[in-house]
């Protein structure tokens, strides 16, 4: 028995050491293994590996020049590639669609399509065009109707524009401007009207309106109607301005009138929301002030140096409620030179145009006025909204001394004379009289509901029997001491005999 002990601790020892140098040599096994799998789950050296093998690939796509679509949807397709793409480019997909690229981050592209996205899929090739968004400008597009791009949709055949530009430029300079010193009512003007969130038969009906009266040859009209894609909506005010523009760098007066800029607005919130910027109040992004301030700056009037054109813009914001303290219409409010407020109250009562005096504000002053218009309608606001406000507090007593009866008297007589018919301008040298003669009280006696007939009836004598007036308003633009007293002395022989 005491020799089999050693025996049996030595297999013991045996066994043991065996076991220990196995486990020994699994330990580094499993580590290695585990290392492994590490490593294949480790994001970092996953990615340094897919990117140096999207590099080697790179090389033979061109991915600085072409791309491929990740994802699209909801208007907005991301592309991968397009290294060298620049901002506001034009691309270009193997479908035949087209976009505008917004949005450059490091890995990838988002690009907006101008058009539906049901023709694009992904995994689709992209190429860039090297244009950023162009479109046609000169004569040749006056009487046509084209959409956000330019491209004609009135069905006259295609616009042989001698001449493209960028919709998207830069306004000009303080040196090459011109202060505001001349109203707007040149015969020379050429009105480049956009409409947009309309449905295409308002379009259809403006340009009828304006054949009709033999406007539409001097007008060209931008349409990016409600049906369209949200980018067109964007883009389609930048177009117009564009078109504009070629008139004012040539010497000539246009008008171009926005229908409306807080549409725009809600359609680069659409586009920015989907390209996942950040927003900003109302859900809007940070940079909607500067959409709309790049836009409006580029209304000017050049100097005498730059050929004296000029471009009149006339921004419509859309207010809820009645509300001029929005976001939207205080940012217009304070790029613009003034603003005419316009009440649904007052549209319903008749009174049209629709102008509340008392939030009606221009910053410009009687610098754009005619010095005649200055003579005879300087107190003219300030009457009017002390009329409204007697007016309110009239309704609650019955006991008004002389001073209050006559100005609702005269009121009610101004508020009716300076009504409007539709598409019934009247020139400048036409509404002097009239105001003139509201003013000072020659209408205080007519009937309130003759002065429509006195209207008429007045100018009608002017045209036919003092026609010097008329003449002085319109070549000197102001009247003399001598002219002002035979105005007073005809207006007054009128209205005796009216």
């Amino acid at each position: 028995m005491l020799s089999a002990r050693p025996v049996l601790r030595t297999a013991a020892r045996t066994a043991t050491i065996a076991a220990r140098s196995s486990l020994r040599v699994a330990r580094p096994t499993l580590l290695t293994a585990q290392r492994f799998a590490s490593a294949k789950a480790a994001p970092t050296e996953v990615s340094s590996i897919l990117e140096d093998r999207i590099r080697g690939v790179s090389e033979e796509a061109n991915l600085n020049e072409t791309g491929r679509v990740l994802s699209v949807g909801d208007g907005i397709a991301r592309i991968y590639g397009l290294n060298n793409i620049q901002a506001e480019e034009l691309v270009e997909f193997s479908s035949g669609a087209k976009g505008m690229a917004l949005n450059l981050e490091a890995d990838q592209v988002g690009v907006v399509l101008f058009g539906s996205d049901r023709l694009v899929k992904e995994g689709e090739t992209v190429k860039r065009t090297g244009q950023i968004v162009s479109v046609p400008i000169g004569p040749e597009l006056l009487g046509r109707v084209v959409d956000g791009l330019g491209n004609p949709i009135d069905g006259k055949g295609p616009i042989k524009a001698a001449a493209y530009s960028r919709a998207q430029v830069k306004a000009p300079g303080i040196l090459p401007r011109r202060s505001v010193h001349e109203p707007m009512q040149t015969e020379e003007i050429v009105s480049c009207l956009r409409c947009r969130w309309s449905k295409e038969i308002t379009v259809a009906q403006l340009v009828q309106t304006l054949e009709q009266h033999d406007a539409l040859k001097y007008s060209v009209i931008v349409a990016a109607t409600a049906s369209e894609a949200a980018p067109l909506q964007y883009i389609a005010p930048f177009t117009a301005c564009a078109i504009g523009e070629w008139f004012r760098d040539n010497g000539r007066h246009a008008l171009i009138v926005y229908d409306d800029l807080s549409k725009q607005a809600v359609a680069y919130r659409q586009l920015s929301l989907l390209l996942r910027r950040p927003p900003g109040r109302e859900a809007y992004p940070g940079d909607v002030f500067y959409l709309h301030s790049r836009l409006l700056e580029r209304a000017a009037k050049m100097s005498d140096a730059y050929g004296g054109g000029s471009l009149t813009a006339l921004p419509v914001i859309e207010t809820q409620g009645g509300d001029v303290s929005a976001y939207i219409p205080t940012n217009v409010i304070s790029i613009t030179d003034g603003q005419i407020f316009l009440e649904a109250e007052l549209f319903y009562k008749g009174i049209r145009p629709a102008i509340n005096v008392g939030l009606s504000v221009s910053r410009v002053g009687s610098a754009a006025q005619v010095k005649a218009m200055k003579q005879v309608a300087g107190s003219l606001k300030l009457f009017l909204a002390q009329y409204r406000e007697v007016a309110a507090f009239a309704q609650f007593g019955s006991d008004l001394d002389a001073s209050t009866k006559q100005t609702l008297n005269r009121g009610e007589r101004l508020t009716q004379l300076l009504k409007q018919k539709q598409y019934n301008p009247l020139a400048a040298e036409e509404q002097v009289p009239l105001i003139f003669a509201g003013v000072n009280g020659f209408l205080d006696n007519v009937a309130l509901d003759r002065i429509g007939e006195f209207e008429e009836a007045f100018l009608g004598h002017l045209k036919s029997n003092e026609t010097g007036i008329l003449d002085a308003i319109k070549t000197k633009g102001e009247l003399s001491k001598d002219e002002l007293e035979k105005l007073r002395k005809v207006t007054e022989e009128f209205v005796a005999s009216f």
